[in-house]
């Protein structure tokens, strides 16, 4: 099979000074990608309130690689989660890639990688905080995804974006299997109380790690839990802590 090839730019875009050329090669870094055309990531930071920098240049904005990375996010978001929820529904699996694809996510995820320290910018957006607004910072993410995926391919994009959205991954619960919710419904029913969950050891190599946590409420532990991330091991120990309450409940009396 022939190696995927880049995309061409639609339109050619403007050389770089040296020192933009060493702040996003910084950037470069962060993001853990190097760009084979620089240009398509300065142009994913350029917002359209920048002047060009010559008399007669074109304006231009990251608005259509925001566009492009879109789309790009959400096939990305959607693979993971089919792969991940193999029994959910159409219906549940698209509510979780809404929660992924929403502004607070994806602005975290920018700042995260401090996307806002190099966006180009106008006087009028500085001034009114542009740099730092979440809606700008969450448009910054797709357009530099859409510039990874402009530079070298779908699969590279696919990788780089998984990589970014990795942490944000774990953090998703299974439809149907929230745990800790019910745990915590079921407390507050019964005892008026609130579950509270603390890691108690980790286990395992740093590339196979495992987390063992527990559940506890009025001063007793409830359940105790392992998972490969926090998340999980925080609803297995819920699970564990419903399960020993049902068992408790199926006691006959005495």
């Amino acid at each position: 099979m022939a190696a995927e090839q880049p995309l061409a730019p639609a339109v050619e875009p403007p050389t770089l000074d040296p020192a933009r050329e060493a702040l996003l090669g910084e950037l470069e870094t962060t993001l853990d990608f190097r760009f084979r055309d620089r240009r398509l990531l300065n142009l994913a930071l350029q917002h359209g309130s920048f002047a060009p920098s010559r008399p007669g240049d074109r304006r231009e904005s990251y608005e259509r690689l925001e566009f492009l990375g879109d789309a790009v996010l959400n096939l990305v978001v959607c693979d993971h989660l089919y792969q991940r929820f193999s029994d959910a529904p159409e219906g549940d699996l698209a509510k979780i890639r809404a929660r992924v694809v929403s502004e607070p996510w994806l602005a975290r995820m920018a700042k995260s990688l401090q996307l806002g320290r190099y966006l180009l910018l106008g006087k009028g957006e500085e001034k009114s905080g542009g740099r730092t607004r979440p809606s700008m910072l969450a448009d910054l993410l797709e357009a530099v995804l859409g510039a990874i995926y402009v530079d070298s391919g779908f699969g590279v994009a696919h990788a780089v974006a998984s990589r970014w959205l990795a942490e944000m991954f774990e953090e998703l619960e299974s439809p149907g299997e929230d745990f800790k919710s019910e745990l915590q419904e079921l407390l507050q029913v019964r005892e008026h109380r609130l579950p509270r969950y603390r890691i108690s050891k980790t286990e395992g190599p740093d590339h196979a790690k495992m987390f063992v946590a527990v559940v506890e409420a009025s001063g007793r532990v409830l359940g105790e839990g392992h998972g490969a991330s926090k998340k999980q091991a925080e609803q297995a120990a819920a699970q564990a802590a419903l399960e020993k309450l049902q068992r408790r409940d199926r006691r006959p009396t005495r």
